[in-house]
């Protein structure tokens, strides 16, 4: 059965929004989610590939609907926290994981494939953040995590090929110390989780380039790329009154990369 008997990140009676649900990460924050007894809304640009993650949940016990939406379109992002205000009754959690990652040198770079990027990645970010601070407010209470990633530069890394993304994981952080300290008086925390190599599809090409792969290993302390439910886990404790005191924080979560 879903929900959670212990106490320890307890999240019965929360409602949570997870954006990028469909596959990879978001994936498994919904699961998780809803089995720490979380009321769960899905989004993703596919409805009807949510619904079939909405479904593994119910079939366990747990509470999800899944909507579509754009998270770079602010018209169908105000409808999705909308629809977990009227199907739920609130919001207390809002999981930012949508992104893309569309490999391309720096010089050949189109204008719009770098602002497609910054879209989605960033923009989106902003703007359901916003639109999810707005509900919590009314209850003075709430978690928002955004999920950034070790190519964030300054205390990160860079990644050749993906320029326009590591700047949009880059502004992320940024915005999230940004607007915690904006968010805190109403109670609303707002941290940030930034993941290394993980096992998603997002990483297929990586694994499917057996030099690549090693190249990215040799870098891991650990020796493996993590799995989406070791993300997960850390999105589940952030959510939970168990991080009462964490707000404007960055969790890095990478075998060690960094480290290294």
């Amino acid at each position: 059965m879903f929900g959670n008997k212990n106490t320890f990140c307890n999240l019965a009676g929360r409602v949570a929004v997870v954006t990028g649900a469909k596959q990879g990460m978001g994936r498994s924050h919904a699961i998780k989610l809803a089995r720490a007894g979380a009321k769960v809304v899905l989004a993703d640009l596919s409805q009807e590939e949510c619904q079939k993650v909405v479904e593994e949940i119910k079939k366990t016990g747990g509470k999800a609907i899944a909507v579509k939406c754009n998270v770079s379109v602010k018209a169908e992002v105000d409808a999705m926290i909308q629809s977990a205000v009227q199907t739920f009754g609130k919001l207390d959690i809002l999981v930012n994981n949508a992104g893309i990652c569309p490999f391309k040198p720096f010089l050949e770079m189109t204008e719009e494939e770098f602002k497609q990027v910054i879209d989605v990645n960033l923009k989106g970010y902003f703007l359901c953040a916003q639109a999810a601070a707005k509900e919590m407010a009314k209850q003075q209470k709430g978690s928002i995590i955004n999920i950034a990633s070790i190519a964030m530069g300054q205390v990160g890394i860079g990644f050749a090929g993906i320029s326009h993304y590591c700047a949009s994981k880059g502004g992320i952080v940024a915005m999230t110390e940004a607007i915690a300290l904006e968010l805190a008086p109403m109670g609303i925390r707002v941290n940030v989780i930034s993941p290394g190599a993980i096992d998603t599809p997002m990483a297929a090409s990586v694994k499917q380039d057996s030099k690549t792969l090693e190249a990215s290993l040799a870098k891991i302390p650990l020796k493996r790329m993590g799995s989406a439910d070791e993300i997960a886990n850390a999105v589940v404790f952030l959510a939970s009154d168990e991080s009462s005191y964490m707000t404007g924080s960055a969790v890095v979560i990478d075998g060690g990369w960094l480290a290294g």
